[in-house]
């Protein structure tokens, strides 16, 4: 029996060095086994032939048999194409190719029988299909049984002639190539309960299946094992270090934090609130290292509780910390903890890359000496200049900047890692956050504190921007701030800068008594701040901006958000710009600015913009649409393995499904001892082998 992976795709007939080499570079595939684990993004049913005479130009791909009559080449230099009229007696199209025309002129012959499949199209009053898969009637006996698998390949390797045909065509060579069964990847108990598909005939079916049954258990077996080692690495994980650290005990609650509550707490916590402070009370009293996340959307009271928690730290006798993604974010903190904590005898102290000199070191032995209570700062908090004398308590806001190895950092602060509460207001799916931080337990804030009116969204098209400016301005005359917010995105960078300039030129003429700032990513930090103040402090009316102002701005007097082009963002981007407005008591208002072609896909996603405040409803309904590829953070906090086959957003009964069997597996074998395991342990090494995500951690 042959490996796969150690076997060079080079050497599978009709590759070649050249070849092999686009692969490797646009794909990642080096061996026999990354091939065979490269999916098919779709299949097309290939038992119906057509006649030239039953088509049109809206049908989906479909195939003809017939002859090539005649070639002609069109056009000149770049322009140049290739043009073959193909027949079946019942009438001609045109086959037409842009690329490679010495290649299919010596490859091709006329009055020869091939078998054509590609999607037509109507051009100049004719049939044409461009770029079409052409075989002898004889070379189509392989997916002559019917569904024909297609791969998704890059404009590069196309140039290199390794469209999806040319991908299939390598996958027969290998999947014929093996005549054994390969080596299993899940035990045979998993296997016999959960019915699934042994591993060489799940393989074969999701390349080439005989039918469509066949196909659906070779998706849920290949699935199943995806997203269960996805979950037993990350419960191994948690398990582990469960087991390895224990956790500070905070024992009472003590005069800090009942002071607090009696005397400077600004209103009624909500019963979410409440529900939350008693989970992490019961986490932090118990002996185990906390880790938590806390969502809840933007507006809902995290920073509060967050506070709270970190009195309990102090009235044990241990130190507290919270980290934020940029300094304008933790400026605000540490603004708004002081003004909270106003008359206790608290210290509490900023430390930002802008803190230098003199202030910085007395920040520093304050650190030491235990004087400093509270530290809030950036990123810049876990450098190692930094050390505690008592570090009890973290709080880290907008995880999905914060990856698990940076958390990992903070743990080796001490001897006996912190207990650790993350922050986010992206509101995260269950089926993702399962996946994200499924080492973390989970807490939700779901209702807004009182006083919060919900805000209300309307969409509107950009022909109506009279009506629009008028309600801005009766809102600047009522002393209310506006947002307005163009999209950047990095390949059409220069285009979207210049919009945002002329918009903000535009604004200003539009409203000659206001005072408007404009914020970028271009500019430097200082001059963004320099903008930003201006805004946060009332001077500026207007903000013209682009997403940076996403994280986190807080100006209760800003009620009005303009978002231009909102069609070019995504959902739970156009949630958290909306959520920088309704600060305060007052009404506030969204307005999505689209013009008139909107997608389907689009149209759902402002309706649902309109329809609800809903973080969570919002976030199901983007996994759902995007998927979680797209999703902010999803990238660089990496789920651990790359996931070849399931999809967490379609996918997610299943998620859920395996986890319980995986928490099953690591409860009774804590050790990994339990020989009928031993498979799945392998596995799951060798899969932290090749996936090293992980390595730094564990």
């Amino acid at each position: 029996m042959f490996d796969l992976v150690t076997r060079d795709i080079k050497f599978i007939s009709g590759v070649g060095p050249q070849k092999a080499a686009v692969l490797n570079k646009e794909l990642g595939i080096y061996s026999l086994h990354d091939l065979i684990y490269y999916f098919p993004y779709k299949y097309v049913d290939r038992s119906r032939i057509y006649y030239i005479h039953e088509i049109d130009g809206n049908m989906p791909y479909i195939q003809l048999k017939g002859e090539i009559l005649g070639f002609e080449t069109i056009g000149e230099g770049r322009q140049r194409r290739l043009t073959a009229h193909f027949s079946d007696g019942t009438g001609v199209v045109d086959l037409v190719w842009f690329q490679g025309i010495k290649y299919i002129l010596g490859k091709y012959k006329l009055h020869e029988e091939y078998i054509i499949f590609g999607k037509p199209t109507v051009f100049n009053g004719r049939i044409n299909v461009a770029h079409p898969d052409v075989d002898k009637t004889d070379d189509l006996k392989l997916s002559s049984v019917g569904l024909q698998p297609y791969y998704n390949t890059t404009e590069k390797m196309k140039r290199s002639f390794l469209n999806s045909h040319a991908i299939e065509k390598m996958m027969a060579v290998v999947i014929q190539q093996i005549q054994e069964p390969l080596p299993e990847t899940l035990s045979p108990k998993l296997l016999a309960e959960h019915h699934l598909m042994p591993l060489t005939e799940a393989l074969r079916n999701i390349h080439f299946p005989t039918n469509p049954d066949l196909l659906r258990r070779a998706q849920y077996r290949l699935k199943f094992e995806e997203l269960f080692y996805v979950q037993l690495n990350i419960l191994r994980y948690a398990k582990d270090r469960q087991r390895r650290y224990r956790g500070y005990i905070f024992e009472k609650v003590g005069d800090i934090f009942n002071t607090f509550y009696t005397k400077n707490l600004p209103f009624q916590l909500t019963g979410a609130q409440k529900r939350v402070l008693k989970e992490i009370r019961n986490d932090v009293g118990g002996g185990r290292q906390m880790n938590r996340l806390l969502q809840g959307d933007v507006g809902s009271g995290k920073t509060l509780v967050a506070l709270m928690s970190m009195l309990l730290a102090l009235d044990n006798g241990y130190q507290a910390c919270m980290m934020a993604p940029t300094e304008i974010l933790a400026n605000q903190h540490y603004e708004t903890i002081k003004e909270l904590l106003f008359g206790m005898d608290i210290r509490v102290e900023l430390l930002t890359g802008s803190v230098k000199g003199k202030r910085r070191e007395s920040i520093l032995t304050g650190l030491l000496t235990g004087d400093v209570h509270i530290l809030i700062g950036t990123h810049a908090v876990i450098e190692d200049t930094v050390n505690f004398s008592s570090l009890g308590f973290v709080v880290i806001d907008e995880q999905h900047r914060f990856g698990v190895a940076q958390r990992a950092r903070l743990w080796s602060k001490n001897n006996q890692p912190p207990h650790v509460l993350v922050m986010t207001a992206t509101p995260i799916p269950r089926t993702l956050a399962m996946t994200l931080y499924g080492d973390l337990d989970v807490s939700v804030i779901d209702e807004l504190p009182p006083g919060r009116k919900p805000i209300t969204t309307v969409h509107q098209f950009d022909n109506r921007r009279e009506s629009m400016y008028r309600f801005v301005q009766k809102q600047i005359d009522e002393g209310r701030q506006v947002y307005i917010v163009y999209p950047l995105i990095k390949e059409s960078e220069k285009i979207d800068l210049k919009n945002l300039e002329e918009g903000y030129r535009y604004i200003l003429e539009e409203f000659p008594k206001c005072t408007v700032c404009k914020v970028h990513g271009k500019m430097k930090a200082a001059e963004k701040d320099e903008q930003m103040q201006l805004f946060i402090s009332g001077k500026a009316q207007i903000m013209v901006a682009t997403t940076v102002i996403e994280v986190g701005v807080n100006v209760p007097n800003a009620s009005v958000m303009i978002i231009e082009n909102a069609e070019r963002f995504g959902l739970s981007q156009l949630h958290q710009l909306r959520g920088r407005v309704g600060r305060g008591a007052d009404q506030s208002y969204c307005i999505l600015v689209t013009n008139y072609k909107l997608t389907e896909d689009t149209r759902k996603r402002l309706e649902i913009m309109v329809r609800t405040n809903d973080g969570f409803e919002i976030a199901e309904a983007d996994l759902k649409l995007r998927g979680p590829g797209d999703l902010e953070g999803t990238q660089q906090s990496g789920v651990a393995f790359d996931l070849k086959i399931a999809d967490i957003a379609r996918d997610g009964q299943l998620l859920q499904y395996v986890r319980a069997i995986a928490e099953e597996i690591v409860e009774q074998d804590p050790a990994a001892q339990n020989p009928e395991n031993e498979i799945l342990w392998r596995q799951l090494k060798s899969l932290r082998k090749t996936n090293v995500n992980w390595a730094a951690i564990s």
